[in-house]
């Protein structure tokens, strides 16, 4: 019997066997390589070689949006609808060109398919909330010796803008309705999420108890103080941390704009949806439009750990106020507002969680249980939209169709990668600066045995 490369290992006897392991390596390492352009890996050339002549990077964004939807949400109910006596009638069920989308939980979204893709043979690693959230967020397996230096996918971006984005009001990686999560890791703490929960009165802790006057006048008053740590001849790291940081913070103070991206009407919100991920979204829209400094922002919303009435709760079609409706009307208008403003052309969204729900009937409780398969929404920086990337099978259970180069499951390695591609930054760097003693590598090399690229089907 032969395997996927062609070797009849029944055929080869004694010692060759033990070499089976490093054979098949070799196998998949060239399979990968020729299938990105019908470049073959010589032996002796390194991985970083072949992704650079296989994949250079589309920079086809200047934004990057990453809605983050923890506590995994049903894959088989969302992106990658699967239709049975389960699914409710007020989903209505609609093809849109090949694709089956649940229009009545999604409404919205579904005017927006047309310049949308969805990834439908998505493998998450973890079917453990916080170990699958880690992993999405830094694209790497969160073991304890990575996760305390690795960077959020954020943080990476901040850094590769640091220049560009320099002086701006804002920094490049703000995170939306959360408090916590990956940060900056080993990178310097300027490269680490921004976080704002935005309720629309303003951007909050800008102004002074006393006024604007004494703010001034004491913000003077340090800067005769501190003058000589300032200077380029004494500053140390740890002082150069602290300079910027202070003046990071000046830059938000008594700032018109910053204030006004963060302010909203009453029309807006309702028109947003008038939830938290609403006005989550509605930031996003006025800080690209403003170009106030963010280039990577994460919204979070949930939670869509739905092990108990998934229908009559979040994803109540018939309920505006359940999630899945929140998130429609939110997103929904997002891209319709970045389509009007000229921005989503220039903006990588995508929409996905740690992993996926059990699919076919409901459990005992009317839910769904933690699932590995999942799917990803995305849409913007010139992506093709209106189809989808990769099959599942029948019943959302497993990948029936990788639909891209690599042949394989897509992983959060290859979504990292895709990320990095579409801001044009060389998803390949490694980056000898880590405290491990180590490179540290943007997307990691192999893990099990497989090699991570960007999805560049997408602009196919």
């Amino acid at each position: 019997m032969r395997d996927r490369f062609g070797i009849d290992w029944n055929r080869i006897s004694g010692v060759h066997l033990l070499r089976r392991r490093h054979l098949t390596r070799r196998c998949l390492f060239r399979h990968a390589a020729s299938a990105l352009g019908g470049y073959m890996l010589l032996p002796s050339r390194p991985l970083e070689t072949v992704a650079r002549a296989a994949s250079p990077p589309k920079g086809t964004a200047r934004y990057c949006v990453l809605v983050n939807m923890t506590g995994g949400p049903s894959h088989t109910d969302t992106f990658d609808l699967k239709e049975g006596a389960w699914t409710p009638t007020a989903f209505d069920p609609t093809s849109y060109g090949g694709v089956r989308w649940p229009r009545g939980l999604f409404p919205k979204l579904a005017g927006h398919l047309d310049s949308a893709v969805l990834l439908r043979s998505v493998l998450s690693w973890t079917a453990v909330h916080g170990l699958g959230q880690s992993w999405l967020q830094i694209g790497r397996n969160p073991v304890p010796s990575v996760n305390k230096f690795a960077p959020h996918i954020g943080s990476v971006v901040s850094l590769e803008f640091a220049q560009e984005n320099a002086g701006k009001p804002l920094p490049a990686f703000l995170s939306l309705n959360s408090g916590s999560g990956p940060e900056n890791g080993y990178l310097a703490s300027e490269h680490g999420p921004f976080y704002v929960n935005p309720g629309g009165n303003g951007l909050g802790n800008t102004t002074h108890p006393s006024g604007g006057d004494a703010f001034l006048r004491r913000w003077e008053l340090l800067m005769q103080l501190d003058a000589e740590e300032r200077s380029l001849q004494t500053l140390g790291a740890g002082t150069a941390e602290m300079v910027n940081w202070n003046l990071s913070a000046r830059r938000l103070m008594y700032n018109s704009e910053v204030d006004a991206a963060f302010r909203f009407t009453t029309e807006e919100r309702v028109r947003y949806g008038n939830s938290g991920f609403g006005n989550a979204c509605l930031a996003t829209r006025n800080l690209l439009k403003g170009g106030l400094g963010p280039r990577f922002i994460q919204i979070n919303v949930g939670s869509w750990d739905n092990h108990n009435n998934i229908y009559t709760g979040a994803l109540n079609a018939s309920n505006a106020a359940s999630l899945g409706r929140q998130f429609d009307g939110g997103l929904g208008t997002l891209i319709e507002d970045l389509k009007n403003e000229g921005l989503f052309d220039s903006t990588l969204i995508l929409a996905l969680g740690e992993f996926g729900r059990t699919t076919g009937n409901l459990n005992t409780t009317s839910g769904r249980d933690h699932f590995l398969q999942t799917a990803v929404f995305m849409a913007g920086a010139g992506i093709r939209g209106g189809r989808a990337i990769g099959a599942s099978d029948a019943q959302g259970r497993s990948t029936a169709e990788p639909g891209w180069s690599l042949g394989r499951d897509i992983r959060s390695e290859d979504i990292e990668a895709t990320i990095y591609s579409a801001l044009g930054i060389d998803w390949t760097k490694v980056r000898y600066d880590y405290p491990a003693g180590r490179g540290f590598e943007y997307v990691p090399r192999v893990n099990n045995e497989e090699f991570y690229f960007p999805i560049h089907e997408l602009w196919a």
